[in-house]
């Protein structure tokens, strides 16, 4: 009988723990993830370190270990709810919210999730955006980042505004990864050791383990970068604190 009730009582603190903790999350809204500073990380810690604690000090033995396993299924439930059906999607996640549309800021929507001018100001400088005049719509995701679409006159000039053919760019593949030949890339792309090979020799390469990575674009083009030819300068990215 007490095996039952451990059992229960493990199942039953997860469950709570795992509401409570969506629940809060939901409270805090979209504004922590996309703002975190030191005292939200501290707090989020002591939340879950808190939620953590009750399961352990009500659970005792080896019941305790039943807890994560049964919030990982929970985990597994709410994704596959979120995926099946909208309004679960809506209330685990959250939804977008329209913060600046048709170039006018929407407050009513900044008030709901605790989203100030500063705050916007920020995330809009973030994606390159330092003129408010230049943004026709802006999304605050359920994730916490904003989208920003700028206003058409201020969009970069793709080719296909200028009816200018372009040519097919897909992802370069790898045939030599640390001195070593990927033998299913050179063969997914019809080549030969042979033409590997007369490659490298073109560029006075005769150690196939001197390459650290070899690859191959789409257009026909193989990149080679060898171990250890690192240039003599280095760029500094840091300020020198030296410097007056």
């Amino acid at each position: 009988m007490l095996q039952i009730s451990e059992l229960s009582q493990a199942i039953l603190n997860s469950l709570i723990v795992f509401v409570l903790l969506i629940i809060l999350a939901r409270i805090i809204g979209k504004k922590l993830l996309a703002q975190m500073t030191f005292f939200d990380f501290v707090i989020g810690i002591t939340i879950g370190t808190i939620g953590g604690a009750f399961v352990t000090t009500e659970v005792k033995g080896y019941y305790v270990l039943i807890s994560p396993i049964f919030l990982t299924l929970l985990v597994l439930l709410t994704g596959y709810l979120s995926l099946r059906s909208v309004p679960a999607r809506k209330f685990i996640e959250g939804e977008p919210l329209v913060i600046i549309q048709n170039g006018k800021i929407y407050e009513k929507n900044m008030r709901k999730i605790r989203y100030n001018v500063d705050d916007l100001l920020m995330q809009l400088r973030e994606k390159g955006v330092f003129n408010m005049s230049q943004v026709e719509f802006a999304i605050i995701e359920p994730h916490g980042q904003l989208s920003v679409l700028k206003k058409s006159q201020f969009l970069p000039v793709t080719p296909g505004d200028l009816n200018i053919p372009t040519k097919y760019q897909g992802v370069s593949s790898e045939i030599i990864r640390d001195g070593k030949i990927v033998e299913q890339n050179l063969k997914q792309n019809s080549l030969s050791h042979e033409w590997l090979y007369n490659e490298l020799a073109a560029r006075n390469i005769r150690n196939i383990r001197n390459v650290f990575l070899a690859s191959l674009s789409t257009d026909g083009n193989l990149y080679v970068d060898l171990r250890d030819d690192n240039p003599e300068y280095i760029q500094e990215i840091e300020d020198d604190d030296s410097v007056i």
